[in-house]
C-alpha cells in the first residue's frame, strides 16, 4: 500500500512540476482548454485506411490553438489515464480475493499497456525521423490509431499514406486517422 502511495505522490509531483514550468514559460498565458473557433471538426476519418489501395487520402488540419503545448498536454493526459489503469490492474494482482486467472489476465493487460506505449513512442520517433517533422503524436485505442503531425505546411497525401503504412507495420491492421497541425499560428494581419 505504501509503495502505491509513493508512486502516486511522485506522479502527481512530476505533473505539478511540468505544469508549473509550462505556465511560467507560456507566452501570453494561453488557455489549453477547448476554444470554439466556429469550425465543426466532426470528421474523425481524416485519412481512410483504404487509402493505400486507391491512393486517395484526405488530410485534416487541426486548429492551431496552443499548439506548442498541445502534444505535451495530450501525452500527459494519456499517461495519467494509463497509469490509473495500471494501478487498478496492480490492485487486482495484489488482491487476495482475486483468482489466479484474474491475476494472470491483469498482468497480461499491464504488459499490453506497456507494450502499446512503447510502440507508440517508437512510431513517433520513426515518423519524425522519416520526414523531419517538428513533432508527432500517436495515440492508439482498441480498434483505431490517431496520428497528429506538426508540419510547416500542408501534409501531402503521399506522406499521410506512408504514415498509415508505418502504423500498420507496427500496430497491425487498425483504422488509422492522420491529421496535421500547422507549425505557426497566423496573426491577425496574416489573415
Amino acid at each position: 500500500m505504501l509503495k502505491k502511495q509513493t508512486v502516486w505522490l511522485l506522479t502527481m509531483l512530476s505533473l505539478m512540476i511540468v505544469l508549473s514550468v509550462y505556465y511560467m514559460t507560456s507566452p501570453d498565458s494561453e488557455d489549453l482548454a477547448y476554444i470554439d473557433d466556429g469550425k465543426d471538426n466532426t470528421n474523425e476519418d481524416a485519412v481512410p485506411t483504404d487509402s493505400e489501395a486507391n491512393g486517395d487520402a484526405e488530410v485534416e488540419e487541426i486548429s492551431n490553438v496552443g499548439q506548442d503545448e498541445l502534444f505535451t498536454t495530450i501525452r500527459m493526459e494519456l499517461q495519467d489515464k494509463r497509469n490509473m489503469e495500471k494501478e487498478r490492474l496492480t490492485d487486482v494482482v495484489a488482491s487476495s480475493s482475486a483468482s489466479a486467472a484474474e491475476k494472470d489476465e491483469a498482468l497480461q493487460e499491464i504488459d499490453a499497456l506497456e507494450d502499446l506505449a512503447s510502440k507508440e513512442k517508437i512510431l513517433e520517433e520513426t515518423i519524425v525521423a522519416s520526414a523531419n517533422y517538428e513533432d508527432v503524436l500517436v495515440r492508439s485505442d482498441d480498434d483505431s490509431v490517431t496520428v497528429q503531425v506538426k508540419v510547416e505546411e500542408n501534409l501531402p497525401k503521399s506522406e499521410a499514406v506512408s504514415i498509415i503504412q508505418m502504423v500498420k507495420d507496427e500496430l497491425g491492421d487498425k483504422k488509422v486517422n492522420v491529421s496535421y497541425l500547422p507549425s505557426e499560428v497566423p496573426t491577425e494581419k496574416d489573415k
